[in-house]
């Protein structure tokens, strides 16, 4: 038989049975809420919804939840009542984290689960992740970083389980695109969900479309740069719409890239 869930994975969730999930409808988290359903578990996926999030990763998460018949919460968080995230400082995926999974924590106790899993991997290195310092302080437990299991065995997994997100590029969230200690507003998310959805509309899938002073600078992996390039005219004729200035980075990003 092919295998979707390894041995250890397999005797680590025998050790919990009811238990919530961080759940963003990314590569990981789906992965890690398919393997506690086929281990029979009593799970809960709780999905954060801010303005964050595009909508993109909310429809994504409904869709494996009910391919899944899983169990789904939406929390709605404005995160625009936390004057200290919407600053942008250095750590503000730190205290952005803690206020993402406090709101789980909370919400889950009130449902009588206490324990929290979020689908953060092995290949996650904490010096670039300053939200796992904020997974330790709470307490929420890391099944597939425990385990010893890589970006690449998850999406392998995946595949072999007949998940659709088996090849979906990461993803992070839209505050990522502004510049550390710009303040973060509603006008300029909107402004990149925009401009990164018409990308997606054009076929591309691996990129980050970045706010600079006036406009915003467009990445893409090699092989998309060159499909960019050709068509510069209609993107930029579209983007300007959004933004005074359309510029493209010739220095491809890695696909593994994830902020």
């Amino acid at each position: 038989t092919i295998e979707t869930v390894p041995q250890n994975l397999h005797n680590y969730l025998n050790n919990y049975n009811k238990v919530g999930l961080a759940f963003s409808g990314g590569v990981y988290s789906c992965y890690l809420l398919y393997a506690a359903i086929k281990n029979n578990m009593d799970i809960t996926a709780y999905y954060v919804k801010s303005s964050f999030q595009p909508e993109f990763e909310f429809e994504d998460a409904k869709k494996i939840a009910s391919e899944l018949d899983a169990k789904m919460k939406v929390i709605y968080l404005d995160i625009f009542n936390d004057s200290e995230v919407i600053k942008n400082p250095a750590d503000r995926c730190y205290l952005c984290k803690k206020k993402i999974f406090g709101s789980i924590l909370s919400t889950a106790a009130k449902d009588g689960i206490n324990t929290i899993f979020d689908g953060t991997n092995a290949s996650d290195d904490p010096q670039d992740r300053p939200g796992i310092k904020a997974l330790k302080e709470l307490k929420v437990l890391s099944p597939l970083r425990d385990c010893g299991i890589a970006k690449a065995d998850v999406r392998r997994y995946s595949k072999n389980a007949g998940l659709f997100t088996f090849n979906k590029p990461s993803y992070a969230c839209l505050a990522t695109r502004i510049p550390m200690d710009k303040p973060i507003t509603q006008e300029l998310l909107n402004k990149v969900e925009n401009a990164e959805n018409y990308l997606f509309s054009l076929g591309f899938t691996n990129f980050r479309a970045r706010i600079i002073d006036s406009g915003v600078k467009l990445q893409f992996t090699e092989q998309e740069l060159i499909k960019a390039f050709e068509q510069k005219d209609k993107i930029f004729g579209s983007l300007s719409n959004y933004f005074t200035d359309v510029l493209l980075d010739l220095i491809p990003r890695q696909k593994s890239e994830d902020d």
